[in-house]
């Protein structure tokens, strides 16, 4: 399929290594400088808006979630492990179990599915084959490793009635379709393989289930965003002014999606790249689910 180039504005402009996880929370899109480990927010997605800083971390912080019934925390994937991250900023680890990997390792990309569980895969630093891990968070705070054997585990998605997973593995270039039970949070049956891309197709990073059920992918190294319909098969790819995308978003009943991206590895970078982009489109998404702890 033709790739179509997206009239993308840039929001905000290339200052971060590596922006990630982009996600729609009460009504602002809120985002991660990942190696710096930063928790930003942009309250008007115009490109007159300008992004406030909400925390920072000195751990990599790949991804946050809101927490139910407490304004302004957060529960996040950082560092080794999964944390809550209170509105003043202290950290509360929940568990840390990349610190009992035989290699360096860190989290990566995070998502609380409609249950309210908090999903969030890992890699190791140097990309070590098979040394990352998918975790489910359980409202009660116990962390569960529920697939491994997995190499740079991300994008974590999840369909709205909280059924079906999607999560890649991007250094394979595989997209991955978990059937999930909604209750007990259990995996049911293996995961099945959804899309396999092809080499100069790019690697699959950030994604997000839309309104009509379709899946946005963003193509790290392809410098495009892909949309599939949940069976399987390619409807659009759009072309980004950056080479690589790492998150994408649909805020509900919109009309835009929000992309991240970075300037790492990339040898002449542009404002568009490292940076947040808005791009027109004919079809909205949702928003973020919470993480609904347990006492």
């Amino acid at each position: 399929m033709t790739a179509k180039a997206a009239s993308a504005a840039v929001l905000v402009d290339g200052g971060y290594e590596l922006a990630e996880g982009g996600r729609w929370v009460d009504g602002r899109y809120v985002y991660v400088d990942l190696l710096g480990g930063g928790l930003f927010e942009l309250r008007d997605g115009t490109e007159s808006a300008a992004p406030r800083r909400l925390a920072r971390l000195d751990v990599p912080l790949g991804a946050v979630a809101p927490v139910g019934d407490r304004p302004g925390a957060w529960i996040a994937a950082a560092g080794t492990g999964i944390a809550l991250l209170a509105a003043d900023g202290a950290l509360q680890w929940l568990d840390r179990p990349e610190d009992r990997t035989p290699v360096p390792s860190r989290m990566n990309d995070g998502v609380a599915d409609p249950a309210g569980r908090f999903w969030a895969g890992s890699m190791a630093y140097d990309g070590t084959p098979g040394a990352g891990s998918l975790y489910r968070t359980d409202p009660d705070g116990t962390v569960v490793r529920v697939l491994d054997g997995l190499t740079i585990a991300n994008g974590p998605a999840f369909t709205a009635d909280g059924t079906t997973l999607y999560l890649a593995d991007t250094a394979v270039g595989t997209i991955l379709r978990c059937r999930v039970d909604p209750v007990s949070g259990d995996l049911s049956g293996s995961p099945e393989t959804f899309a396999r891309l092809r080499d100069g197709e790019g690697s699959p990073d950030g994604m997000t289930v839309d309104e009509e059920g379709c899946l946005w992918v963003a193509m790290w190294g392809a410098g495009t965003v892909r949309r599939y319909h949940p069976d399987g098969h390619l409807l659009h790819t759009l072309t980004v002014p950056a080479p690589h995308p790492t998150s994408v978003c649909l805020p509900p009943g919109g009309n835009r999606l929000f992309v991240t991206t970075a300037r790492y590895g990339v040898k002449n970078p542009t404002a568009a790249s490292g940076a947040v982009l808005s791009v027109p489109v004919p079809v909205g998404g949702t928003a973020a689910c919470s993480w609904r702890a347990r006492d």
